[in-house]
Formats: C-alpha cells, structure tokens, sequence
C-alpha cells in the first residue's frame, strides 16, 4: 500500500512556486498534524513485519528494498519499493545538497551550541557543545559519521535558520521528483522524515552528482578536535572501511533510529555499471551488509553468466 503525502506535496509545490510566506499559525498546526498522522502511519508500517521473499537466487531480508541501474533506469530488483517508511539518518543526503546548493563558504567556522544536543531520542555525540569547525568538517562528520550535532549545526547556520531549512530541503525534494518523501528536521532523529525505497534511488542518484558528497560520504576515518583533544570519528558503512570487502563505492550513507530499522543506501560500480542501493528496515545487527554483499554477488554473477540470473539482469520482484 502506497500513502500518499498530498497536503506536504502542496507545501513543497508551492515553496517550488516561491507562493509560499510565512506561516500562519493554523497552516502550522495543520502541518504539525499530518506529520504526526504520517509519524504513527510510519510506525504501524514498521511494526508490520514484511515476510522474507525470494526471487531467483537472490534472499533479502530488509524489508524495503531497490536495485537499480543508474545509468539506463531500468529496477534490477525491487521489494516494497513505494512503501513509505522512516528513513533515519539517510536524512542527511538531502542536508548536505541544501548546504551545497546554498553556496555558503566551506571555510567558515560553525559552533556546536546547545540546541544541537538530541532532546528527542537522547542519543550521544563525541562533539561537544562549544565545539568549532569548518562547514566542510561539519558536512564531513554528518556524511561520514552520521553526527547528528554536526548536522543540526549546518541547519541553524543556513540564512533563515533551521525552519528555512527544511523548507529548503522539502524544497529540494520536490524539485529532484520525490512523491513520497517529506522532512521534519536535518538529522533524521524523528520517525516523521519518510520515504520510499523508489524516491531514495532518486535522492541517491541526486547526491552522486555532487564531487563533495561522494568525497565525504566514502571518507573512511578523520580526525577532529573538540573538547580541547583530538577525537577520531569511522565511517558508519563497514563496507567503506574495508579495502578487502572488494566494494567501489561512490556514495554511501547509513541510518538507524528504532522506528526506521538499519538502513542503507550506496552508489556504488558493480561489473562496470553504477548501481544504486536502497535498503530499508533492516533489523538484524548485520543485515543491511550482508543483503548489500548478497546484491553484489547476484549482480556479479549474472554478469559473468555464472548465476541462475540472466546475463541482462531483467526485473525481479520479490512477492
């Protein structure tokens, strides 16, 4: 079943129209209602546990999930692509287009201030408050290591604040054709921020075009200072910090809050094609990667004729 996000499209619609003022206090809590009707559609969604399927030789066991060629389009393979789900910290894709597409200074120095500690899920940050660092290691930090005080910071620091923000990045989400998709905030902390498997191909496919995003986000470890002493920070995809996993990947992100499940999303060159990624609702501790490895062994073995696959892939829909 596919929800549709009519009255937040229309917000989109209209900020793309630049129609759009300021809000009122009844559009307010219109909007604040539907995001919670959407928050608790979300949820029950998760709580409804999807049956493994297979298709060919290929088993996966997130429950959202999309492969597709980005060069030619076509879906190699799709499981409750256009189910609408939390998306967690796959969010910050979409933060770091609208820092880029705002052509701010990279250099310029950003502080972590109190509104950027996590009130909603109480989740920890190894940056502390009173931290100081460029708008690219702020980006670098939320991409590769998913800090979400590093990207609530990129927020607040954007012309217009946090609330300008994410309309820019509904904005956004508009204008790159996500049907499904909506923001509540830049982090992904909150169940609200949903998407389908189908749009984040999209969003995917989006971010890949830009050098820096495909630069930090495939950033294996960097080292920052905070607090006063160095603290180092490891990419969030294991498959991005192991040379031996045999992945080249172009763009990676990961996200993980409980109502979202392990999700992953990757741009990565498999048998000599870009190839997008998107797996959603994963449980297990290391289901995301071993569906990602399941998924480049399928690919890689149709291409080499030496899998049940056909050598052109074709669709495959698990049902």
């Amino acid at each position: 079943m596919k929800f549709k996000l009519t009255t937040l499209l229309a917000i989109s619609a209209a900020l793309a129209l630049g129609t759009l003022g300021e809000v009122t206090p009844a559009e307010a809590a219109s909007t604040k209602k539907a995001a919670a009707q959407r928050k608790a559609k979300s949820v029950k969604k998760v709580e409804k546990r999807t049956e493994v399927h297979e298709s060919d030789d290929l088993l996966l066991k997130s429950a959202a999930v999309i492969v597709q060629d980005q060069s030619s389009g076509e879906v190699l393979f799709e499981k409750n692509s256009d189910a609408v789900l939390p998306i967690a910290s796959i969010t910050k894709l979409m933060t770091a287009m609208v820092v880029l597409d705002a052509q701010l200074s990279l250099t310029e120095t950003l502080s972590i201030g109190q509104e950027d500690v996590d009130t909603l899920k109480g989740t920890r940050s190894r940056l502390k408050v009173g931290t100081r660092l460029s708008r690219e290691d702020m980006l670098l930090l939320a991409l590769m290591a998913s800090e979400n005080r590093a990207a609530s910071a990129l927020s607040r620091h954007y012309p217009g604040g946090a609330e300008a923000f994410i309309a820019a990045m509904n904005h956004k989400a508009a204008a790159i054709g996500l049907k499904d998709t909506y923001f509540a905030d830049p982090t992904g902390l909150t169940a609200a921020n949903v998407s389908s498997a189908r749009d984040l191909t999209k969003m995917v496919a989006a971010a890949s075009h830009y050098p820096l995003i495909r630069e930090l986000s495939t950033t294996s470890e960097r080292t920052v200072w905070s607090g006063g002493r160095p603290v180092s920070f490891h990419n969030t995809n294991t498959l991005v910090r192991s040379p031996a996993s045999g992945w080249e990947i172009a763009v990676s992100k990961t996200g993980y809050i409980r109502e979202a499940g392990k999700c992953l999303v990757m741009q990565a060159w498999l048998s000599n094609r870009p190839v997008v990624i998107v797996l959603l609702d994963s449980w297990g501790r290391l289901t995301r990667i071993g569906d990602a490895n399941r998924i480049k062994r399928w690919i890689e073995n149709a291409s080499t004729g030496s899998g049940r696959p056909s050598a052109a892939l074709g669709r495959r829909t698990a049902g």
